[in-house]
Formats: structure tokens, C-alpha cells, sequence
């Protein structure tokens, strides 16, 4: 095999004039002959003579681990709180038509291995379906029936199981593309024939300069191309896209070139996954303008305003060298929040077992491309925060249009799914029909709820921005992920025969805890030949209503045929049903409005009714989709009411603070001049006067000009309302809530001898006097403690009756829970005054308790129990330590014995150093805040003797944090200070 990586001074030349012209357009950063490895004898064949090689299950264990940094933020930087479009659709009085949902058309599984994930991937075809997963595949017929065992990739490329196989469909050349990757290189299957288990295969080849973790493929006219997870750090200017030629590897060429390139301009947080325009159906675009795209979150150092951007490869088969990629756009999306965890994989809460990853910061697989005779579509999706919480998820989703071939592309819509129940969607797969209807598979998960498929989607003449087909299941999860690792793929992909059915696949866990990877097939349009229902009750609108108000509803054709007088009717709180009738003709998957000539009544105030719509054709083929409800309220004239207290939000560097609340107009007149207040701990309240308008059901932000004192360390119950003169429900005029100042460094006095005058804990010798303010910061100081040792701790204070609590931050999140005490209120001098008093406390170290270095806090309170190890005391102290937990019998940290060295550089940068002989694997850094918050998580390599890892803290709060660097069974702990 040969890898050039342009090498030859002309290759040197097209690229250097490349940049030269633009930054951001470049040349192949290297082009690469791929090795053909032969053709492999069909399937059939393979099983009729006993050569073939069938999945082996072994034990269950991770496979393909995550292999580079998490998503590297800026703390306190990037979107904030709930998501712009999910919060649209909350507020959203009348949001689009809710469509029955359509049942599955079949569902069955595919596969149960043994791997930790399975990377489920799987198309359909003309007669089969084709799914893989992590080591093996498997094909079936479209009735769900096996036509092969579990075969080992290694059926394939013998000796090679790698994994994180892709399989697509290729509509064009009618034929299989089955992929796996292998230490530093792809290995790629192109079938002979359109039948996957009776014709052989063409087998190649590539290698790369480094690992290509998470692969994803994609087909175009003039190649296959496939982005990685590799070379994130210098993903601008080199391999991290390639293309293979495609029309080579379709008649089994000897030699077929692979072209890398770089993506120019690219921002990367670690982890990431670019992904490629892939085509749906057998309509290929003209050759070259291949697109890739990612994401850009504003939570990344060195991104400004979250967006997409897209790059543009014009590949030259005949002069590789003349190939170039150009960072062709950047498309303004509305703000997102694609972070969970500071970067962590450990996100999604399930009912039992660890938070699951979200696959977060990833554009998921396809980007479904699609030509119609107006224009081109792709689709895209990727996990974003909904609330700000960091545990729960939704699909933010995009539709891209062009308005012709190497027109600019635009976003034509775009929206954040959220799953209806209040869990979690993620791990998404999307797909257009050839209507330009949208389905999307995806999985959901919540404390409530065990990993499960689901399905929604949306009809091309609905409102933009929504998905409006009522959710469906595919596979309801009998367990719960035993690892934070899930699915890393799913896919969905469109069936030839019909253009019409939806094939998605996906993971979740059977009753007896398996990994199970189940395909569901659905349709959106037309089924029957006769179908329509009420998809929409347009009005009345909740206001201020009448007993003489009109109905109209909406009607959609679902069938294949015009629809013409259509029998409708609408009831209210089950009276007498109202007939009309809808002229029509409506045609196939187009919309009609209709208002009855009958009115109704709705006219008593303060009452919600419910409005029951539906058709009644005679020989209409699905009854499932005829009818539709809508609520609608004769709201009261004025009512007005502040629904949530917005700033200050808790935080550790709270002083004199602007209160920011948001009202809401629950009524039906506009209001305006009335006043709003806010109390603090119940005093005196402070009142203003709203002068905008906020119209009906809408909301508006007021800013209090009187600030509220929030400068003590304590907890504020904060209450704000409305005083609108004449309203008329005082119920929802206010709410309130507790915002913290919680810095976490309590303080108190022991100037009169209170506190700690010695600690003494094996290594740990100090003769601290009283600390200035009741804080004293030791985490210089520590020592070795054993699990399950005994221990005794020796104290001396100044003044008698000292309540004394010890605590270890076993899970290093610098917040001190109760099952972390060590000593819990052993008083010192017990009803003595003024003195010098010592105690020796024993105590034991849990033989369970985490190993490596933790935070230990100790805390006195004159004549009284220590509450909280946050709390100011009158009289007493706190002073903190690190301990570093090691196995019973062991004396030495398996990092070392060296500490962290933190150096502070210009403008809040830091940069963590760690120098050891001890290891050589990746640990993990770790960031806290002092609510215990991971605020950023990054896996950091060891360079040479030492660890080293920067971090920017320019954008976050003033105060304390932790930071934490090792591995689950050992770590360093120190803290920083950011002023």
C-alpha cells in the first residue's frame, strides 16, 4: 500500500496557493492508494460450503472507547438556559395540528450482542434489509425474516472485527456498501450484485495517519466520503474528511485513490464528528459541490455565535492534487445548548444504573440529502439542553434547502423536539419521503423511563418548525443500561420500492438487560385510497369570547385520491353535534379550511370548553385519523401575574443584585401602568410600575431599578407578583423561590479562642491558630488514609463546648453530603467556657470510600451542632484539607506522590501540571463549581513526564472551584481561585 501526504513540491505548491488565495480554501492534505484486497465469495456460498463466520458472543465489555478529549468548554460562556425553540412551542397558545400517528408497519430485532455499544446501522433495499452492529451483521427480507445467521465481519475481511461498521443502500448503482475500521485505516465492501446474500463482494482497504474513531459515510456522485473523530486538535489542517472513488470500487478496481482533507476553519472541543451530505434515492446530484457540515456551540472557545458551518469539496479523480475544500458558509442557527456536563459523557438519567451519554456536540447520522424539481433538502439533527439542567434532552432538528445545484444553502426550518412526556429525546435519525415528508426515530430515556424507540414526524404542508405526528413506540426498554456508553449510531434510511416507508434502527435493552437492536418501519403518506380527518380547530382561540362565536377546522386529505363533499361536524362538551359539509375537492396531502355555518356558545367567562372536530366520509379507509380536540378557554379580562423569578440565579459571588422577573398576561386585555413588587426574606416590599404592555397571553420581562442585597452567604427567599387593580384571579399573581449565595468558604469568629488551635491526622501536623475570618484553606497539607482504616484525629481549641464535624468529599464534586461525615457533633470541652482543651476522636475510614485525593472540611461551632458545612457560624471555624485514600495495606497513591501544581496565567487562564512516574494512561480533569456542578471534563494524555492541560475561566463567576485530575480509582484534588 502507498500513502502519500503531499510530499512533492507541486503538491506543496497547489496547497500553499490554496490558502494563499483564501484561508479558507485549501488542498488535500493527503492522497492515499487504496489496496483492493480481493473479491469475497457471496454469503450463500460461504454458508453452503462451511467457510463462513458466524458472531461468537463473549463476555459483555465496552468496545471502540470513546478516544479523545470530551467536549472542551469555556465555563460560564455560550447559551444559557431553556432553548429558545422549545420554549416557543410551550408559549405557544396554538401550536401546529396534531396528527394521529400512524401504527408501525413492522418491527423486529435484529440483533442481542455482547458489546458495550452495539453502534447499531442498518438500510433497506429493494427486497432486503441489511443490518450490522459493533463486530457482525446480518440481512434479512422485508418481512423482518433472517436470511443469514449473525455473521462475523470477519466473514469479510478475515481477521478483522474492529467494529463501528456503516451499511448504506447505493439507490443509483443498486448496490451494498458495508464498512468497518481497523487500527489507523477503513476497510470498505462494495456488493457485486443488488443481493446481499447470493452475490460476493469487492473488498479494500485504506489506511490513515491515525485511528479514525466514530466513522460516518456518505454517498455522492463522484465518491463515498466518510468523516472521523481524529486529528481534533489540527482538525483545520489535516485528515479528518475523506473521499473514495467511488466509481473504481463499484467494478472492483485494483487501486482505488482515497483523498484526505482538512475542514479549514473548523472550531473543535475534542470529541467531534463532521458529517457529509448523504444522497437519498437514485437521483445523484452532478458531480462535485460535496458538502460537510458540524455544528459550532458558543460554549467552545474561539466560536462567537452558535451556528453551522458548511464546507464545499470539488474532487478531481483525474489530477488529485487539484481537489480542494472551501468553508463555503456559515449558517446563523437560533441559540443552542449542545454541552452536557462540561463536556462529560455521563449525561441522561435512567431509571437505574449510571446518567447514559447524550452523544452530545454531534451532528447524528445521516445528513439525508434529497433533489426535488424546486429545490434540494438535507436534514440534520443533534442533542441540545432543553432547561439548562444538563439532564434533560431534546432534538434540535434542521431542514436545509438550495435552491438549485451550487446555490447557497439556507436553514428553510428548524426546531427542538421535545418528547411530549417530559423525557429525555436523543440518539436521533432522520429521513425525508418523496412527498417531503419527515420521519425521525430517536430514543428516550428519563428517571422514569428505560431507554426506549419512539418515532414522530412531520407532513410537508404542516406549519415549519414542528414535528406534528403524535409519538409512537417502536420498542419500550425492559431494563437499563448497565454503562454510561449507548447506541453511538442509529439510522434511518428510506425504502426504494415505495419512497414512501421509513426503516429506522436503533438500541435499548430487553427484559433480561441485553443490548437490543430493534427496526421499526413507519409511513406518512398516503396509505388508502380514501382518508381524511380534522387535523385543526382554528378558532375559536382562547379570549374573550362570545355566545355566538364560529368554528373552523382544518382538514387534510390522507389518501391517495381527491376528496370531495366531506361530511364534518363539531361538538362542545359533548352537546349536540354540528354538521356541514366541505365542498372540496382537497387533493391527495394538501389542507382545506372550513367554517360551519352554525355557531356556538362560549360565553361564560373564566370557563374552559372542549371542542371535538371530525369527518365522517362514507367509506373512508382509516377511522384512526377522522377526529381531533382542542381546548379553548374564555379567559377573564384582567389577569395578570409574575410567573418566574429570573435573576440573580443562585451563585458564590452575589453582592447588590438587579431582580429580572418575567410576567405574563393571562387574560384577555392588554394591560399596562399597573404595579409589580418583590420581598426579600419576607421584608419590606419594594413596588414599581410596569409601563410597557404586554398584550394577551404574552409575556414580558420587567428589571427592577431597586436592586436587592444579596452580599451575605445565606439563602433568600426572594416573592414577586402583580398588583393590577381590578384583577381577577389573585391566585397566579406571584411566585417566589430561594436563591443562594454560596460561596462555601463559611466564616465565623474564633478570636475569643473558638475553633482550631492543632489538627493533627497522621502527616497532617498544623498549629493553625485562628484563621482571619473562621476560614483557613490547608489544601496545601495532607495525607495518606487506608480504606477501611482506623484513624484518630487530635484537636486542641481555646474555648470549651466545640461541636466538631469532619467530613471527606469521597465524590469530588466539593459538595459535602451527610453519608460523607467521618465525625459528626463530637463536642470538645463539653460545657466548658474559656481554656485550653484537646480531644483524640476516633474514627474509621469506609472500606468502600473511592480511592485517591479528596477534600476533608472540619468545623466547629461554639454550643451547638454544625449544620450544614456551608454554613456561617457566631462563634467557631472551618478548615480544609486533602486526604488520599489508598488500599488497605498500600502506602503510595497510584498516581504518585506529587501534587497538582496549578499556575495562574493572564486573564483567569490556568494551566493544571502534574509530574509522575506512576502512570503513563489518559486521565480525566475535572472542573466543579461549588453546587458540585461539573462545569468542564476533558481526558488529558500524558506529554513526556507530566500531564498537562489548560483551561479558560475568563467567562465564569468570581469564587471557589475544584478541580480534580485522575481516574475511577484514583485522583488529585486542589482548588483555584477566580477573581
Amino acid at each position: 500500500m502507498k500513502q502519500f501526504f503531499l510530499l512533492t513540491a507541486a503538491l506543496l505548491v497547489v496547497a500553499a496557493t490554496s490558502v494563499a488565495q483564501s484561508p479558507t480554501k485549501m488542498g488535500p492534505s493527503s492522497i492515499i492508494e487504496g489496496k483492493y484486497l480481493g473479491e469475497v465469495p457471496s454469503l450463500a456460498e460461504q454458508m453452503a460450503n462451511g467457510t463462513a463466520k458466524y458472531y461468537q458472543p463473549g463476555p459483555m465489555k465496552e468496545v471502540n472507547p470513546k478516544r479523545s478529549d470530551a467536549n472542551r468548554v469555556v465555563p460560564g460562556k455560550g447559551s444559557t438556559g431553556p432553548d429558545p425553540l422549545w420554549v416557543a412551542g410551550m408559549r405557544d397558545d396554538h401550536t401546529a395540528p396534531v396528527h394521529a400517528t400512524r401504527d408501525p408497519l413492522l418491527i423486529f430485532d435484529v440483533a442481542t450482542p455482547n458489546a458495550t455499544p452495539t453502534d447499531p446501522t442498518g438500510a433497506v433495499g429493494p427486497d432486503h434489509y441489511v443490518a450490522a452492529y459493533n463486530s457482525s451483521f446480518r440481512i434479512f427480507n422485508k418481512d423482518g425474516e433472517a436470511l443469514t445467521g449473525s455473521m462475523s465481519l470477519g466473514t469479510i475481511w478475515p481477521g478483522n472485527t474492529a467494529g463501528d461498521p456503516i451499511v448504506m443502500y447505493d439507490w443509483e448503482a443498486d448496490r451494498w456498501f458495508i464498512s468497518q475500521f481497523f487500527f489507523n485505516g477503513f476497510l470498505v465492501a462494495i456488493s457485486q450484485g443488488p443481493d446481499p446474500v447470493n452475490d460476493g463482494w469487492y473488498t479494500y482497504e485504506y489506511s490513515t495517519d491515525s485511528f479514525p474513531d466514530y466513522p460516518k459515510y456518505a454517498i455522492w456522485s463522484d465518491g463515498y466520503y466518510v468523516t472521523a473523530n481524529k486529528n481534533s486538535g489540527s482538525a483545520g489542517t489535516s485528515d479528518v474528511v475523506y473521499a473514495m472513488d467511488r466509481n473504481t470500487m463499484l467494478t472492483g478496481g485494483s487501486a482505488p485513490s482515497m483523498i484526505g482533507y482538512p475542514l479549514p476553519g473548523i472550531a473543535t472541543s475534542g470529541f467531534f464528528s463532521p458529517l457529509g451530505f448523504s444522497v437519498s434515492g437514485a437521483d445523484l446530484p452532478p458531480a462535485g459541490d460535496m458538502h460537510i457540515t458540524y455544528l459550532q456551540d458558543d460554549a467552545w472557545g474561539g466560536v462567537s455565535d452558535d451556528h453551522l458551518k458548511i464546507w464545499t469539496i470539488q474532487t478531481d479523480w483525474d489530477t488529485p492534487a487539484n481537489s480542494t475544500i472551501e468553508l463555503s458558509q456559515e449558517l446563523e442557527t437560533e441559540d443552542f445548548d449542545s454541552v452536557f456536563d462540561g463536556g462529560g459523557f455521563s449525561n441522561i438519567p435512567q431509571p437505574s444504573g449510571p446518567d447514559i451519554d447524550a452523544i452530545q456536540a454531534t451532528i447524528m447520522y445521516m445528513a439525508s440529502y434529497r433533489r426535488f424539481a424546486s429545490h434540494n433538502s438535507v436534514l440534520i439533527n443533534f442533542a441540545v439542553d432543553l432547561d439548562g439542567s444538563d439532564d434533560l434532552s431534546g432534538v434540535r432538528w434542521m431542514e436545509l434547502r438550495q435552491d438549485a445545484d451550487g446555490d447557497e444553502w439556507t436553514i428553510y426550518q428548524e426546531g427542538t423536539y421535545a418528547q411530549p412526556d417530559g423525557h429525555s429525546a436523543f440518539c436521533a435519525s432522520m429521513c425525508m419521503d418523496s412527498s417531503g415528508n419527515i420521519g425521525m426515530g430517536y430514543t428516550v430515556c428519563s428517571s422514569e423511563q428505560a431507554p426506549s424507540l419512539r418515532y414522530t414526524g412531520r407532513y410537508s404542508s404542516d406549519p415549519l418548525g414542528e414535528m406534528t405526528v403524535e409519538e409512537a413506540v417502536f420498542a419500550d426498554g425492559g431494563g437499563t443500561n448497565p454503562s454510561l456508553r449507548y447506541g453511538d449510531y442509529a439510522q434511518m434510511t428510506l425504502d426504494p420500492d415505495d419512497e414512501k416507508t421509513f426503516w429506522y434502527v436503533g438500541e435499548h435493552f430487553g427484559t433480561n438487560g441485553n443490548r437490543t437492536n430493534t427496526v421499526g418501519t413507519f409511513q406518512l403518506a398516503p396509505v388508502h385510497d380514501v382518508d381524511v380527518g380534522v387535523v385543526d380547530i382554528v378558532a375559536p382561540v382562547d379570549g374573550l369570547l362570545s355566545d355566538a362565536e364560529s368554528v373552523t377546522i382544518t382538514v387534510r386529505n390522507y389518501g391517495l385520491l381527491d376528496a370531495s363533499n366531506i361530511p364534518v361536524f363539531f361538538q362542545v362538551d359533548g352537546g349536540d353535534m354540528i354538521m356541514g359539509t366541505v365542498p372540496g375537492p382537497i387533493a391527495s396531502q394538501e389542507n382545506a379550511e372550513y367554517t360551519f355555518p352554525t355557531t356556538a356558545d362560549f360565553g361564560t367567562m373564566d370557563q374552559t370548553y372542549s371542542i371535538l372536530a371530525g369527518t365522517e366520509l362514507e367509506g373512508d379507509q382509516d377511522e384512526n385519523n377522522d377526529d381531533h380536540t382542542e381546548e379553548v378557554t374564555h379567559l377573564l379580562a384582567d389577569d395578570v401575574g409574575v410567573v418566574s423569578i429570573d435573576a440573580p440565579i443562585s451563585a458564590d459571588d452575589l453582592a447588590v443584585e438587579t431582580l429580572s422577573v418575567t410576567i405574563e398576561n393571562f387574560g384577555g386585555n392588554a394591560q399596562s401602568g399597573f404595579e409589580v413588587q418583590y420581598t426579600i426574606d419576607g421584608g419590606a416590599p419594594v413596588v414599581e410600575t410596569f409601563t410597557g404592555t404586554v398584550g394577551p397571553q404574552t409575556t414580558a420581562t420587567f428589571n427592577f431599578a431597586t436592586q436587592g442585597d444579596f452580599t451575605e452567604f445565606a439563602d433568600f427567599d426572594v416573592a414577586a407578583q402583580t398588583n393590577l387593580d381590578g384583577d381577577q384571579l389573585p391566585e397566579n399573581d406571584g411566585t417566589s423561590t430561594v436563591i443562594t449565595h454560596n460561596f462555601c468558604q463559611p466564616g465565623g469568629d474564633c478570636s475569643f479562642g473558638d475553633g482550631f488551635q492543632t489538627f493533627e491526622l497522621e502527616d497532617i501536623d498544623n498549629a493553625s491558630g485562628c484563621d482571619e475570618g473562621g476560614y483557613g484553606d490547608y489544601t496545601n497539607l495532607s495525607t495518606g488514609l487506608a480504606q477501611g482504616g482506623a484513624y484518630e484525629l487530635t484537636m486542641s481549641t481555646g474555648y470549651g463546648d466545640q461541636f466538631v464535624t469532619v467530613w471527606i468529599d469521597y465524590n469530588d464534586n466539593s459538595v459535602f453530603e451527610d453519608d460523607e461525615k467521618i465525625i459528626d457533633g463530637f463536642v470538645v470541652g463539653e460545657g466548658q467556657a474559656g481554656g485550653e482543651f484537646e480531644a483524640t476522636i476516633p474514627f474509621t475510614v469506609p472500606a468502600d470510600a473511592p480511592l485517591g485525593e479528596h477534600l476533608m472540611r472540619a468545623k466547629t461551632n461554639w454550643q451547638g451542632a454544625v449544620e450544614g458545612a456551608c454554613d456561617e457560624v457566631q462563634y467557631g471555624e472551618t478548615e480544609d484539607y486533602i486526604v488520599d485514600l489508598l488500599p488497605l495495606g498500600v502506602t503510595e497513591n497510584v498516581l504518585g506522590a506529587a501534587d497538582l501544581v496549578v499556575a495562574t496565567l493572564e486573564n483567569n487562564h490556568f494551566q493544571v501540571s502534574f509530574q509522575t512516574t506512576a502512570t503513563s494512561e489518559t486521565l480525566t480533569f475535572q472542573l466543579f463549581d461549588t453546587t458540585g456542578r461539573i462545569l468542564m471534563q476533558n481526558r488529558v494524555p500524558k506529554a513526556g513526564d507530566r500531564y498537562l492541560f489548560d483551561f479558560d475561566m475568563s467567562y465564569a463567576a468570581a469564587g471557589a472551584y475544584l478541580i480534580r485530575l485522575g481516574n475511577d480509582q484514583a485522583g488529585k484534588v486542589t482548588r483555584i481561585a477566580v477573581r
